[in-house]
């Protein structure tokens, strides 16, 4: 199955003008934010499909091909926007309401204001708008595919910067999710202030320490 405007179709026949689908990323991994973006398309370009016609959940493409639609979405959205929540807020919120708030702070981003949104999977109750939360919205529902992957690209590069201040944690290759390596360097210097505490994997290593590894640049990301 690929993505489709669909649903957006419907929604622009019964007068809606800016559906926003959203989408995040990072909900399972040990460190770093959980990303969230937004994406409205227009409901008056014939050639939209054509445009996006190789936009799909961004788990499903390589990293060269989300860097290149990223700028075929931003180039013919409407408007497009990104939220995060930082580790300290996974911990503090827990990860739905962290992630939630990150999808929230993505809708405050958007140079538009939606009228209806279309999310994967979360559904937003905080927020006073129509809306319709569907498992695996990115594999059917184009502007959530379209979100996927601005949300996927923000925050692979976000990580990617961040392994340079942290080094050692090889934070832009696995991109803080569980990996092989990952827990090797976690296991060697322990946590530091990307990690997410509250998850059992960071909490049995932080134990198993007298503290959060020290290293040069340690700063709290918000």
């Amino acid at each position: 199955m690929l993505p489709s405007l669909a649903f957006e179709k419907r929604l622009w026949d019964s007068g809606y003008c800016h559906v926003a689908g959203l989408d995040e990323v990072g909900r399972g991994a040990w460190a770093g934010p959980v990303v969230a973006a937004a994406v409205i398309l227009p409901s008056d370009d014939p050639t939209l499909t054509v445009h996006l016609a190789g936009v799909r959940d961004s788990k499903t493409l390589t990293v060269a091909r989300r860097g290149a639609l990223l700028e075929v979405i931003q180039r013919h959205a409407l408007s497009w926007g990104v939220g995060s929540a930082s580790p300290i807020e996974i911990d503090e919120l827990g990860i739905v309401a962290a992630t939630q708030r990150a999808m929230s702070l993505a809708l405050h981003a958007l140079s538009l204001a939606p009228d209806y949104l279309l999310i994967d999977h979360l559904p937003l109750p905080d927020v006073s708008l129509p809306q319709i939360s569907l498992p695996k919205g990115d594999a059917c529902i184009l502007s959530i595919a379209a979100a996927s992957i601005v949300a996927k690209v923000s925050r692979d590069q976000l990580m990617i910067d961040l392994g340079a201040r942290f080094p050692g944690y090889h934070f832009g290759r696995h991109k803080g999710y569980g990996t092989g390596l990952h827990q090797a360097a976690l296991a060697t210097l322990g946590p530091c202030n990307l990690h997410r505490r509250s998850f059992a994997p960071v909490q049995r290593v932080a134990l198993q320490c007298n503290g959060p590894a020290v290293l040069a640049d340690q700063e709290r990301e918000h």
